[in-house]
């Protein structure tokens, strides 16, 4: 089966989001809370630089304290013109900017966010590993990145079920049968991070909160 390709997921998304908030604000709010609590903890009670990669509607963006200094950025224009609107109606000056990017090849500098906050992105890229790479490098040392995302069954009915669904799935822009192994196995090459948890997220388990962290120079993986 062909990879995704970006302008699959950009036509996708662009017909999701007129009612993106609509049809998945309860669906993924969950996963949304458990990675603004986990940056949040991460930056501390002073606050520390954000990088949101996916940021889409902006569905998130009331939900940080204005302690963080939040940067959105996403491959969807049509989405990012709801987040732009949401900053300006309600005011939130803790955004410090916004901006129609790819993952893969941001523009953006080295080593300059404490934390980079994925939520249901890392499965519908074209190419997760450089996407990650990517992540790896704006981030400062001691840094994480943290993922919420749906991680694909092993076996059992889920698996199947998934299986049945990938094809309808991936013309959505997502790609369900992405393993938990593809991200350990990227963390293991990268040889600069290492995974600090996997947590699965109620209700069912269906979606997974997955934090790396970004070893300082010279500090070996565990």
């Amino acid at each position: 089966m062909s990879d995704l390709d970006k302008r699959g997921v950009t036509r996708a998304y662009a017909a999701w989001a007129p009612v993106y908030d609509f049809v998945f604000g309860k669906v993924f709010a969950t996963g949304r809370s458990e990675a603004i609590v986990a940056a949040e903890r991460h930056c501390g009670a002073k606050g520390g630089r954000i990088l949101e990669v996916g940021v889409g509607t902006g569905i998130s963006l009331p939900d940080y304290s204005p302690v963080n200094r939040i940067v959105g950025v996403d491959l969807s224009e049509p989405m990012l013109r709801k987040a732009q609107e949401r900053v300006r109606t309600l005011g939130l000056s803790h955004v410090d900017g916004l901006s129609v990017m790819d993952a893969e090849r941001m523009a953006l500098p080295d080593q300059s966010f404490d934390v980079v906050v994925a939520q249901f992105v890392i499965t519908t890229v074209p190419h997760p590993e450089e996407t990650l790479d990517e992540f790896a490098r704006v981030l400062k040392p001691g840094g994480e990145i943290i993922l919420v995302n749906h991680i694909g069954a092993e076996s059992g009915p889920r698996w199947l079920f998934e299986l049945c669904f990938s094809p309808i799935a991936r013309r959505l822009g997502w790609r369900p049968e992405f393993r938990f192994a593809r991200l350990a196995n990227w963390a293991a090459k990268h040889g600069g991070v290492h995974i600090v948890e996997r947590r699965p997220l109620a209700p069912l388990g269906h979606f997974a909160l997955i934090r790396f962290s970004l070893l300082a120079t010279g500090q070996k993986a565990a």
